[in-house]
């Protein structure tokens, strides 16, 4: 009896190898953008681990100038179809402290920089009121583009635009964040935790410290949360004067 090759299992199998090859290079990625923990490739012929790499064989890292031209015109999920312009983020780029929000609104989406609608003018106080100016910070977005209507931002829109927000961060490298808002903290922090539950104390990412608090434009609508709000940022300015 002859023997025949299913050609559904081939391409099954050549399915599973790109799947595997596609999820190794994912996170080698990850891995080089800081992440500890993930597995080493093993020497076949050794069968030992390689040493890990020194913080000095890493690849460079980028500037905030190099990861914008690597964004480019973004078109990598379905926010780009309606954006008028990307929202990248403002400030110092050697900034101690970076402010994360969830995404640019309408006034946002028009002028190209993050939070300078009305919430933006709350934040602005807000970093005022612990003695500092947007100049001295970083603020940024998790996703870069306006979602329609100002709508919540999907997971893969989120997917999508975390690997530049990351990359922001390590080329800042700053002392502390202040996560804005439920989106931001959750997505940071990998966490389903509602944010009145994370708020006031500080969390660690990546070895950062991060204080997640109420989002400004949150405030707009419930002002009884912004001495919450005071007194989480009064936490951040005092592990800013210590750092």
């Amino acid at each position: 009896m002859s023997s025949s090759v299913d050609p559904q299992s081939d391409l099954s199998r050549d399915s599973l190898r790109d799947l595997v090859a596609g999820l190794r290079r994912h996170l080698e990625e990850e891995r080089d953008l800081g992440f500890e923990g993930w597995p080493q490739t093993v020497n076949k012929k050794s069968g030992l681990e390689p040493a890990r790499k020194e913080t000095g064989s890493k690849r460079p890292r980028q500037t905030l100038a190099e990861v914008r031209e690597e964004l480019g015109d973004c078109r990598r999920c379905k926010l780009h179809r309606k954006r008028t312009n990307i929202v990248f983020g403002s400030g110092n780029p050697q900034a101690k402290l970076i402010f994360v929000g969830e995404g640019p609104g309408r006034d946002e989406d028009l002028q190209g920089e993050p939070f300078v609608g009305q919430a933006g003018k709350l934040l602005t106080r807000i970093i005022e009121a612990i003695q500092l100016t947007r100049e001295e910070v970083y603020i940024a977005n998790i996703v870069k583009c306006r979602p329609p209507e100002n709508r919540n931002p999907e997971p893969d829109e989120i997917a999508a635009c975390e690997p530049f927000l990351i990359r922001q961060i390590k080329a800042i490298q700053p002392k502390l964040i202040c996560a804005l808002g439920t989106f931001a903290a959750q997505t940071l922090l990998q966490t389903t935790e509602k944010i009145s539950a994370l708020r006031g104390r500080f969390h660690s990412y990546q070895g950062i410290l991060l204080m997640p608090t109420y989002h400004p434009a949150f405030l707009l609508r419930n002002p009884n949360y912004k001495r919450d709000v005071w007194e989480d940022v009064k936490k951040v300015r005092a592990e800013y004067e210590k750092s």
